[in-house]
């Protein structure tokens, strides 16, 4: 029987050794730079300090507002802009709103007609036109929609004096038919449809539900739209901002003070300070109730405007 004896493993290479070690320094993972660091410590507490600067740039208006909603008039004079006076906020807003018979009323609901209304109609009108751009093909569509981008880069305030005039001849001066209209068309609006319509409304759905017998009307509202609410939200938040905001094309069109929006309103009492002092807690108070409409519209609407953006895509 022969037997086998083990032989002991041969002594390895100096030379592998040593590549390998090499080869564990340069894999191995090196600390940071202490420049990185520093440079990065910077460049955060540079960008903190930016933002920290332009929130307390905008929020100083605000608040500022706000003090000042509660002092009395006595108290606007002769207390420090940002300190707290004697509370007069509910005596002030009852001021408000029976002064002049409650005009200030009626300008609010101006303003929420002007708004709403022309708002939702322009949005609609804004989508569908987005979606034909979309969606069908016809002769000169991407010039007509040339069209439409220049009328993005036009001012609103350079057209409302041939809309003034536009608007003499066709006898709607101090009516308002004269703020409405020009609302309706959004250019903006109609760019934006057409990007929500590009990325949430895939063909493949729209030949299924002609397959299915729907025309292109039913298509649209049964469809389409409802793929579009997030978009169709964010068109009627813009629209709304700029309807409320809407202060030169009402200064235009509008004489009457009952036609006023709520902006135009507080800028006539403005003008009337030095005759009127009383006019001015009004003023301030007055600013404030006009903004809530705003707050409210964007606290009430950005659960449709951030969610389902994915509705109705192709799994």
């Amino acid at each position: 029987m022969s037997t086998q004896t083990a032989t002991p493993d041969a002594p390895s290479d100096p030379t592998r050794r040593t590549r390998r070690a090499r080869t564990a320094r340069r894999t191995a993972p090196r600390p940071p730079a202490r420049g990185g660091r520093t440079g990065s410590l910077t460049s955060r507490v540079v960008v903190n300090t930016v933002l920290a600067v332009v929130a307390v740039y905008t929020l100083m208006p605000l608040t500022w507002l706000l003090i000042a909603s509660t002092k009395s008039y006595r108290d606007l004079f002769a207390t420090n802009p940002f300190s707290l006076g004697d509370f007069a906020l509910l005596s002030n807003l009852e001021a408000l709103f029976a002064h002049n018979d409650g005009v200030f009323v009626r300008w609010l609901l101006n303003s929420l007609l002007y708004t709403v209304v022309a708002s939702g109609l322009s949005t609609l009108i804004s989508v569908a036109c987005g979606y034909a751009f979309d969606k069908y093909a016809f002769r000169g569509r991407e010039k007509l929609f040339g069209v439409v981008l220049v009328g993005v880069l036009i001012p609103s305030t350079v057209v409302q004096l041939p809309l003034y005039l536009m608007a003499s001849e066709l006898g709607l001066v101090n009516t308002y038919w004269a703020v409405l209209i020009p609302s309706l068309v959004n250019p903006f609006g109609v760019y934006l449809a057409r990007v929500f319509s590009e990325g949430y409304v895939p063909d493949e759905v729209l030949e299924a539900a002609r397959v299915d017998g729907a025309g292109e009307v039913r298509t649209f509202v049964k469809v389409s739209l409802p793929m579009l609410a997030p978009g169709f939200v964010t068109i009627f938040l813009f629209s709304f901002t700029a309807g409320w905001n809407n202060f030169y094309g009402a200064l235009m069109m509008l004489n009457d003070d009952r036609l006023y929006p709520v902006n135009l309103g507080l800028f006539m009492w403005n003008q009337n300070v030095y005759q009127q002092p009383e006019l001015y807690p009004l003023v301030i108070i007055g600013s404030l109730v006009a903004v809530v409409p705003l707050i409210v519209a964007f606290l009430c609407l950005q659960r449709f405007w951030r969610s389902g953006l994915t509705a109705g895509a192709v799994k």
